[in-house]
């Protein structure tokens, strides 16, 4: 079998390979990059028996999932063979709707971007014009000016946007600012026009769950915010390791509450929201007053949840990212000393201003490996 037919063997076959034991091999594979991995080590690292690996990596080859990587010298006996994964033997697509502008990636299984595509999007224009906007973005990063059938190798597309939601079903809710989305079945209708499987998500939580499953950040530590300012203020929960999304996906509606009673309005119809308040302050050029509020909604979050790490992120933070660190972590820093605890650090967001669409393309690829729950 060439490559080209391998590659879509695998694409037709990825979606079925959500057994637990399938999962952790497949997770390994990734983790072990190019040097590979043995099924010795696969076998001891997994608790799975040898012959229990050997099943599942034989299947994982002819598929054109994994492949050798080599022989590596053994203690006693012959060489062991090295397996590796193979990065293109399938890929996912990201997709990130902000209110005013549309951020497309094409991922492989190890979610390194192989390309991306961005483009103008008015959130308010409509289902129509949104939903042709998404297929257009998707076709042209896919190839061939239409979107390709799922056996070409192609998993899904997962679609982030701003909340509120409902992610079990695909549901959007009353997005701040759009009401006219209100009970709108995005995921099914763009499943519809796309012909492939399609997640719907927040994209504060499609964000915080590409950072857990990537190197650096969600190994490093169990609990962390991720805190999203562009267009509008959300965050992303992860809370032992898995994204918190809460029983509505209602989880993360940073943004909303309500921290000066009698405030300005805000586009959700309350007043005083840290949103509004953190903008109005953006809007005036004030950035060092916004990270303060932004420092003060950072606060409250360390103070319930006991978090270890704040995160920032979003095309706001992306142009002053010295500012907004240094203003959260002076407010952090404050609460620390009044509480005589140790400052929870602030750090930018890896992933710069695509890391939502890469966020996105993880909600079909972390269930692969057995990451579902991250």
């Amino acid at each position: 079998m060439n490559r080209t037919n391998a590659a879509e063997s695998a694409g037709a076959n990825l979606l079925a390979l959500r057994s637990h034991n399938t999962a952790l091999v497949l997770d390994l594979l990734r983790t072990a990059g190019e040097e590979g991995i043995s099924r010795l080590e696969l076998a001891e690292r997994t608790g799975l028996t040898p012959q229990a690996v050997s099943k599942i990596t034989a299947r994982l080859r002819g598929e054109g999932l994994a492949a050798e990587a080599g022989r590596r010298a053994s203690t006693g006996g012959k060489p062991r063979t090295v397996l590796r994964l193979v990065p293109d033997a399938g890929h996912a697509v990201g997709v990130h709707l902000d209110r005013d502008e549309l951020r497309a990636v094409l991922v492989d299984l190890t979610g390194a971007v192989v390309a991306q595509r961005r483009a103008p999007l008015d959130l308010g224009a409509g289902a129509e014009a949104v939903l042709e906007g998404v297929r257009r973005e998707v076709a042209g990063l896919v190839g061939g000016g239409a979107v390709p059938r799922l056996a070409e190798g192609v998993l899904g597309v997962g679609v982030a946007l701003p909340g509120p939601l409902d992610h079990g079903r695909g549901v959007l809710h009353r997005v701040t600012g759009f009401p006219e989305w209100d009970g709108f079945p995005l995921r099914d209708a763009l499943a519809r026009r796309l012909g492939m499987p399609v997640v719907v998500d927040k994209d504060t939580n499609a964000a915080a769950l590409g950072l857990a499953v990537g190197e650096g950040v969600g190994r490093d530590v169990g609990s962390f915010a991720y805190l999203h300012l562009g267009t509008g203020l959300g965050a992303g929960l992860v809370i032992g390791g898995a994204v918190h999304r809460g029983a509505r996906t209602g989880a993360g509606e940073f943004g909303h509450q309500v921290v000066q009673l009698d405030g300005p309005p805000c586009t959700c119809g309350g007043r005083g929201c840290i949103e509004a308040l953190c903008l109005a302050a953006v809007a005036d050029g004030d950035l060092d007053a916004a990270a303060r509020v932004l420092g003060a909604g950072a606060a409250n979050l360390v103070g319930l949840l006991d978090i270890d790490l704040v995160l920032l992120g979003g095309r706001t933070v992306a142009g002053a990212p010295e500012a907004f660190v240094r203003g959260v972590t002076r407010v952090l820093a404050d609460r620390a000393r009044r509480e005589g605890a140790a400052t929870v650090p602030v750090r930018v967001a890896p992933g710069g201003e695509r890391g939502v669409a890469e966020g996105a393309a993880q909600l079909l690829l972390a269930p692969l490996f057995g990451r579902a729950e991250s």
